[in-house]
């Protein structure tokens, strides 16, 4: 057991550890996400986390997500500490998407129109590492809207139909980025290196195949599970970005503007059955019908912080009006290799 003076700044107070929070819900019995508030003041949330690892992840596992509230983390160094209490390592590299480096392994969220919804996702699920914590740190809400859905993944494996369930699972899902049509980031950002044989060891690393088209500019194609067994409760979760990359689930007016200026075979992303074949427009409504009626939202408030099992817990970000800001940290990185060893 850690100090109570290391974990309660200022104070010296005679209580035991397990007495310095409470637990409860956000709605009724409604377990995601588990809520964790501080019964005293001051207490330093990054000692008490590392005195309390193993609980927390046990609640983890068991809800798939933790919202600390009333311990008024602002900053990103507070953040930060906590995020390296919880997590064996932080990944501090921005990957695949547009987005600041705050301080250290803490950054922005994901650039996107505030006027639109970001869908629910799990975490760079569709690259072959990806992160198994998820940390977001509300620094100010926005004016209105711009909270951050959550959903349990494991109950959308659960409630997709069995025929597309299986049809998925057996075929994967194969991930096609086009880069060099002035959207997005170049490749050079993403594998942060102009260096072409550079960037080909870090495509055989990854299990990332590409092409040099006659243009000059690069097609990269990945083929990854879509779902996932959790290593720790062996539950079986619903773990893809097909949502994402698949145009039938961007917005009208998105959709439209890149339908009429790209082939389907060069649009800026895409994706398929892992064995190329089409994935229908049908079959992704379906999905994200599923995604919505299972969908859990709360307003943000200034201090909280949110913690997700990125295997578990799905995430999306809903339109916003003014300021918002959020700190974001991801942690302890894995693979399908680690997971399905």
């Amino acid at each position: 057991m850690k100090k109570l003076g290391k974990i309660i700044k200022a104070k010296a107070l005679n209580v035991l550890e397990n007495e310095l929070i409470e637990i409860g819900n956000l709605v009724n019995e409604q377990k995601l996400p588990i809520v964790i508030k501080p019964l005293v003041n001051g207490i330093d949330i990054a000692c008490w986390a590392e005195g309390n690892r193993n609980f927390i992840e046990e609640k983890l596992f068991q809800n798939g997500a933790i919202l600390l509230r009333g311990f008024n983390i602002t900053t990103a160094s507070e953040f930060e500490r906590f995020g390296l209490a919880i997590c064996s390592e932080l990944f501090n590299e921005n990957g695949e998407h547009s987005r600041n480096s705050v301080s250290g392994n803490v950054y922005t969220p994901v650039f996107y129109p505030a006027d639109r919804k970001l869908l629910w996702h799990n975490e760079n699920s569709f690259n072959y590492r990806w992160p198994k914590k998820i940390l977001f740190g509300c620094r100010q809400p926005a004016q209105q809207g711009g909270e951050t859905p959550i959903v349990n993944s494991r109950q959308v494996f659960q409630r997709i139909n069995s025929k597309i369930r299986e049809k998925f699972i057996e075929k994967k899902v194969m991930y096609v980025r086009n880069y060099g049509n002035r959207l997005g980031l170049n490749w050079e950002t993403v594998f942060k290196t102009k260096n072409r044989e550079e960037f080909e060891a870090i495509c055989k690393q990854n299990f990332v195949n590409f092409e040099w088209k006659n243009d000059g500019t690069l097609r990269t194609i990945s083929v990854r599970p879509a779902v996932a067994k959790h290593p720790q409760t062996g539950e079986i979760s619903w773990f893809n970005q097909a949502q994402h990359w698949h145009p039938a689930c961007l917005d009208s007016q998105t959709r439209e503007s890149f339908l009429s200026s790209f082939s389907q075979e060069n649009l800026p992303r895409n994706c398929y059955y892992g064995d190329g074949t089409t994935i229908e427009d049908s079959v992704m409504a379906e999905i994200c019908e599923i995604y919505q009626e299972l969908e859990v939202t709360f307003p943000w408030q200034q201090g909280d912080i949110l913690l997700l099992d990125n295997l578990l817990t799905a995430h999306a970000r809903n339109p916003f009006i003014g300021e918002r800001q959020l700190l974001v940290a991801m942690g302890d990185m894995t693979s399908f290799a680690d997971i399905n060893n």
